[in-house]
């Protein structure tokens, strides 16, 4: 049996046998290769069914143990004061953080361009998540605080080549993607937007996003624009180049602006709808670049 860790992200070294079934208490999304093994079949679950299944090595209704369910009684009021320790006091001398040899320094980012021609790395379907953008699991949660190697696990149930074609694209000018409705559900996290941001991606161009995941990608200086007309989706191929031209001014002046398809006779309509200080922060290549800027 497997149990999850906490806020709905699969717990260090949980990950179950290909092929085997699993049994867990959390978390509410079962996305392909959620649990850190792709060929798996997890079953969300009560802690009563996860434990009486562990107790008989088979999925188990816990009612036909004949075992009384202990009860558990809320105390009235929560005692958590004593739990806090006052911070040191402070001191003249800098403390030397030492790291560990998986944690590395946030990449810098540089503001995105003016005028920039983008190759489509991956053209992508509906309810793309953010699971299939970067897997959890235990392979992939020991490098959440090393970008450059977190970034190798980037889109790989989607094309396990995108790595390597993204770093060649990486210091020519960069990448952009392409997708449909829904695109970046599920997950909060953030690497799912700074993973593919250090491997050059400066655009992603879909029918919809969901919500928090256009925020991580507005955070990190990536532009998400939408289709003005959803049907424009079919007029762009994989490996198409698009061309970008004027943008600073556009998205400042504007909610929409063209693009062209290079090499035919297409001209997309996209739409954006920052909001100023989302434009700001993309102008200034991501939230940390534009804190710095507010702070000097």
């Amino acid at each position: 049996m497997h149990q999850a860790g906490c806020n709905g992200c699969i717990g260090m070294g949980q990950a179950p046998a290909t092929g085997r079934n699993s049994l867990r208490t959390t978390p509410p999304r079962n996305f392909p290769g959620r649990s850190g093994t792709k060929e798996d079949s997890v079953f969300l679950c009560s802690p009563e069914t996860a434990a009486a299944s562990a107790l008989t090595g088979k999925i188990t209704d816990p009612r036909t143990l004949n075992i009384k369910y202990p009860k558990i009684q809320e105390p009235k009021k929560f005692e958590t004061e004593h739990m806090f320790e006052a911070p040191s006091p402070p001191k003249e001398d800098s403390i030397t953080l030492e790291k560990g040899p998986n944690i590395t320094s946030i990449p810098d980012f540089k503001p995105i361009e003016d005028n920039f021609n983008l190759p489509v790395l991956l053209k992508m379907s509906d309810n793309i998540s953010t699971d299939e953008i970067l897997a959890g699991g235990s392979r992939v949660l020991p490098f959440r605080s090393n970008i450059q190697r977190i970034s190798t696990f980037a889109f790989e149930m989607v094309d396990d080549n995108y790595y390597e074609k993204a770093m060649k694209k990486r210091d020519s000018g960069g990448h952009m993607l392409l997708g449909g409705s829904n695109y970046g559900q599920g997950s909060s996290r953030e690497h799912a937007a700074l993973a593919p941001r250090y491997l050059g991606l400066k655009v992603v161009l879909v029918k919809d996003f969901a919500r928090i995941h256009l925020q991580n990608l507005i955070n990190f200086g990536i532009l998400p624009l939408t289709f003005e007309d959803k049907n424009d989706f079919h007029k762009i191929s994989q490996d198409n180049i698009l061309e970008f031209r004027n943008i600073h001014q556009s998205i400042q002046n504007s909610n929409t602006f063209d693009v062209k398809v290079k090499g035919t006779d297409h001209t997309i309509t996209v739409r954006h709808d920052l909001t100023p200080r989302h434009i700001d922060i993309i102008l200034q290549g991501g939230i940390i670049n534009w804190i710095k800027q507010k702070q000097s």
